[in-house]
């Protein structure tokens, strides 16, 4: 059974560092250089095919520094930190959706002023990086310019949608670690502090080192199948 991740913290910027305008997006080209195909094959061999190649590939136009920052190392490292987490999150690309239904009702937070339109349950945690509460919806809709708010279904029905929000958290979340993990990646603090910036607060510090260790093996795992060392740091 796959093990919820909340996410629950409030991403205050409205742009991601990094992100393209929605009329510039349009025009760049992602770099499909930093995982091929049959790599992305080969990482989720058992992926549920809502999970496409094509729509990370799209998703990265509103992105252009995922993997395109640094040396080759670095864009590596970065790829591979990415998908470890995305695997972990969903065991394998095989869930789009939070699979403990009893959770869904949790993630309505009434004290944002723009309340819950979608619903007390809609906001349960939905992707690659099981995106979850109404505030983190409502913040990586506007920065990513799709009513997800009103729409949350959005995250689960398009999978370019799907990857967007994933790498929309991962330029600007910073949950219990103080940095986000495209800047741990690329300043080099480690495979950790992604760890932190998505689910710090229950599997760092000792709190779940099973969890933790998962993370650390696919990372070590994807790392291998890009060729590059997983360097230092790989705790939290």
């Amino acid at each position: 059974m796959l093990i919820r991740r909340m996410m629950a913290f409030l991403v205050g910027a409205a742009t991601a560092a990094g992100m393209l305008t929605a009329t510039s997006a349009a025009a760049h080209a992602a770099p499909a250089s930093f995982v091929s195909q049959d790599q992305f094959n080969q990482m989720f061999p058992s992926r549920n095919g809502f999970y496409t190649y094509d729509g990370l590939l799209n998703a990265m136009n509103s992105y252009p520094g995922f993997a395109s920052t640094g040396s080759d190392t670095t864009q590596r490292q970065e790829a591979a930190a990415f998908l470890a987490n995305v695997s972990h999150e969903t065991a394998g690309l095989v869930y789009i959706v939070e699979q403990n239904t009893a959770n869904y009702p949790t993630y309505c937070d009434w004290g944002q002023s723009y309340g819950c339109p979608a619903g007390q349950a809609a906001y349960y945690g939905r992707g690659p990086l099981q995106l979850s509460w109404n505030f983190n919806y409502k913040a990586a809709g506007d920065a990513l310019g799709i009513d997800l708010l009103d729409n949350p279904w959005q995250v689960e029905q398009d999978p370019a949608v799907a990857w967007q929000t994933g790498l929309w958290y991962w330029f600007t979340g910073t949950g219990a670690g103080g940095t986000t993990s495209h800047d741990a990646m690329v300043n080099g603090a480690g495979f950790g502090a992604t760890i932190r910036a998505i689910n710090g607060g229950l599997e760092c510090n000792g709190n779940n080192p099973d969890e933790m260790q998962d993370r650390i093996n696919l990372y070590t795992q994807f790392a291998g199948v890009l060729g590059v060392d997983p360097g230092g740091n790989l705790s939290c």
